[in-house]
């Protein structure tokens, strides 16, 4: 009998579109919600309780009215969008090239993706031996008499862009090359049957394609230049030019001891983020409606 009740129960799961595959989504579901979802509401009910009082939307309205505060905005979006973009531009044609079969292709990659590994500090501290003051990039214009003094290639905007740059080329290039090896090579060599120029191909068959990928790689390569944080550090200007947002969530809560407003500021930065996403998922869906096609 109890069998029998336990068959008819799963039977009536069953029709409600429950049954045993969808219980392997329960411990996805519990680390998403543990390490997720969770921090994310405990953070945003922080943002909602100053320290000092003044109302629950207190914190947000002392960020946007200090102007020392609220232009860490515009510092972070003029460094993330550059990069993000510029990754996404440079790992196009390279992607495209390295698609195909040739000698030494195995070697070329590994050496496309090598920074991916070694990590912000080493990145930093690379680029103040080559770019800094008494680098060897210096050392060669100066010696080369093409200028007096050394070029400021660190500590500023510009290391902390070249920086972003060395780490998020090789996770843009990774994702493009992905993208491009899921297009149909039918297509192209049919296009090419037609007539069509190698140009031609790449415009009207190529890049609409792979114009859905290049979104979504263009979003991830933005998030990951948006959370910037210890190259704004190292090799830019943190009390200045490479101020980002999160150095002011850091600075919030780890020196002003304000977890409250430190909270309140990650929850604007992570709207920031979300307004560029959807911007672009809506620019996305204009431009192309169809499949990514597939291999064969």
């Amino acid at each position: 009998m109890g069998s029998g009740q336990a068959l008819n129960w799963r039977h009536r799961l069953a029709e409600r579109g429950v049954d045993r595959k969808l219980w392997l989504l329960l411990p996805a579901t519990v680390f998403v919600l543990v390490l997720f979802i969770y921090p994310f509401l405990y953070g945003l009910s922080l943002s909602f309780q100053p320290m000092n009082g003044g109302g629950v939307l207190a914190n947000y309205s002392k960020f946007f009215s200090d102007a020392y505060q609220r232009d860490t905005i515009a510092t972070t979006l003029k460094i993330a969008l550059p990069a993000a973009l510029l990754n996404v531009l440079a790992a196009v044609p390279i992607a495209f090239r390295m698609r195909g079969r040739f000698r030494g292709k195995r070697l070329m990659t590994t050496l496309l993706v090598v920074p991916i590994t070694l990590g912000t500090v080493l990145t930093a501290q690379g680029l103040l031996n080559f770019l800094g003051p008494t680098g060897w990039f210096n050392r060669v214009l100066m010696g080369l008499h093409l200028t007096e003094g050394p070029v400021r290639l660190t500590n500023n905007y510009w290391g902390v862009f070249f920086s972003l740059i060395i780490t998020g080329f090789p996770f843009a290039f990774l994702l493009v090359l992905s993208y491009l090896s899921g297009i149909d090579p039918t297509l192209e060599r049919a296009a090419a049957t037609l007539g069509a120029s190698r140009s031609q191909r790449f415009r009207r068959i190529t890049l609409p394609l792979l114009a859905p990928g290049l979104a979504t790689t263009f979003l991830l390569t933005f998030v990951l230049a948006f959370s910037v944080f210890p190259s704004a550090v190292l090799v830019g200007n943190p009390a200045g030019s490479t101020r980002v947002i999160s150095l002011a969530a850091y600075q919030a809560a780890y020196e002003q001891y304000d977890y409250s407003y430190a909270s309140a500021i990650a929850m604007i930065m992570g709207a920031v983020e979300l307004v560029v996403v959807a911007i672009v998922l809506v620019w996305r869906a204009r431009l192309y409606t169809g499949s990514t096609g597939g291999k064969g």
